[in-house]
């Protein structure tokens, strides 16, 4: 079948996109019709670089061969099977593969759709951890000021972004600590910045407003991504992990974005040294082909709801595509690419190029800060007067045409690129991204 072209579109008037200003997008659409390794092709036969990885999802680049064939063969074995009170070996296959990667201890794993599944099902377990050990008064959730952590209820309820909050009602208790953005302090950093460890005793406030015995869980993003790429200072979550500790409340690391190569690491924790008791994962969990979500729970969480009569369900809660089995099919030969090519730790052997590349744009028109840490920049701009994100968002359409994918938020630009991104690929970008820049009034 031939792929659609612009003179063969089809209607647009049926789907509602997410996440989009579907009137203004209806007018001019941009749109993908294939992708290979770092490409798309759009509907006039371009080829676009991706620079941020499909949704950060796509971490061993598009059309994996490997991938596809595992998904094919799982579909004419076994296309769908339940997993309560039953189950299928590739579920349990992908969980031992996942727990071989984990960090030491954090090594059970309960399957999702999504990041955002992930993100209610860890606060779900938070507290019912809590109640399982007789502290059925924790039932606060603590998130943080310009979190993302998805859109159900519980995620936008501990998430910090105010546009994705003020429609729907939120959950009751749920409270947020200070981001840790410093443009004063901490400008045009590379890696950690300096400057903030002390933001983590934001969380001591909240103890002392709400009393420790009311809350289960605080969430973080060990890197905030969809907020503009913001990245923590050093020493900050060692403090953030202390804290918890110390008032028996679960830290949470949201690693949809960070987990599976994105810091040159496994997981930001491997990359930071910090244990939290959870962690949620998706995105390059299955390198974006088949959606899929995972929590990763310490074994104290876990066995901690392992209690009661064995014929009892420990946790009521689940989906129906837990533990999919092309999902998995799919996930198994992800880390198979990534075991076969290093690409969860190829980051770490690029990054010096990543940060002098995108260090470059300094001194560039309207940017008054730029972001980096392993493969990923945040690159802000000043914005215009009673316009904020305007002039982003024409550069993110310049890019578009002239053959490079970015994500912006507000006025900040992102970049996330597969992690199999040559050194001629960053120039690439770069050299696309100034000259957009450049051009933007």
């Amino acid at each position: 079948m031939n792929a659609p072209s612009r003179t063969n579109r089809p209607s647009l008037e049926s789907f509602w996109m997410p996440f989009t200003a579907n009137r203004q997008f209806k007018a001019a659409p941009r749109m993908f019709v294939a992708a290979e390794g770092m490409h798309y092709t759009s509907d006039d036969g371009r080829q676009v670089i991706d620079g941020t990885a499909g949704l950060w999802c796509v971490n061993a680049g598009h059309g994996r061969r490997q991938i596809v064939e595992a998904v094919e063969r799982q579909l004419s074995t076994l296309d769908f099977a339940p997993t309560f009170q039953l189950g299928h070996p590739i579920a349990f296959d992908f969980a031992e593969r996942l727990a071989a990667i984990a960090p030491a201890g954090i090594d059970r794993v309960f399957f999702t759709g999504s990041g955002s599944e992930s993100v209610d099902t860890a606060l779900k377990i938070a507290i019912a951890y809590q109640r399982a050990i007789g502290q059925g008064t924790r039932t606060r959730v603590i998130g943080r000021e310009r979190g993302y952590h998805g859109v159900g209820f519980g995620g936008i309820s501990v998430g910090g972004l105010v546009n994705n909050r003020r429609v729907f009602p939120l959950l009751p208790g749920a409270d947020h600590i200070r981001h840790t953005h410093d443009l004063a302090k901490n400008a045009f950093v590379k890696g950690q910045p300096e400057h903030g460890a002390d933001l983590a005793d934001d969380l001591e406030r909240l103890v002392q407003l709400h009393g420790a015995e009311t809350i289960a869980a605080v969430i973080v993003e060990p890197v905030a991504g969809s907020t503009g790429v913001l990245v923590p200072p050093k020493g900050y979550l060692e403090r953030l992990r202390d804290i918890a500790t110390r008032h028996g409340i679960l830290l949470i690391f949201d690693e949809v974005i960070t987990g599976f190569g994105r810091l040159g690491a496994p997981f930001a924790t491997d990359f930071f040294g910090v244990k939290p008791d959870l962690f949620t994962t998706a995105k390059g969990l299955t390198n974006g082909t088949i959606p899929m979500g995972a929590v990763f729970a310490s074994r104290k969480v876990h066995d901690g709801l392992m209690t009661g009569p064995e014929s009892a369900i420990e946790l009521f809660h689940g989906y129906t595509y837990s533990g999919h089995p092309v999902a998995c099919a799919a996930g198994i030969a992800t880390l198979d690419v990534y075991a076969d090519e290093g690409l969860l730790t190829r980051a770490a052997s690029i990054q010096a190029y990543w940060d002098e590349a995108i260090h470059g744009l300094k001194g560039t028109k309207n940017v008054i800060d730029i972001r980096t840490i392993g493969l990923i920049a945040g690159i802000e701009l000043e914005s215009r007067p009673g316009a904020v994100g305007a002039r982003a968002y024409d550069v993110f359409v310049d890019c578009f045409e002239r053959g490079l994918l970015i994500r912006v938020t507000g006025d900040i630009i992102a970049l996330s690129p597969p992690l199999i991104a040559e050194t001629s690929h960053i120039d690439a970008m770069v050299s696309i991204l100034s000259d957009a820049l450049a051009r933007a009034n």
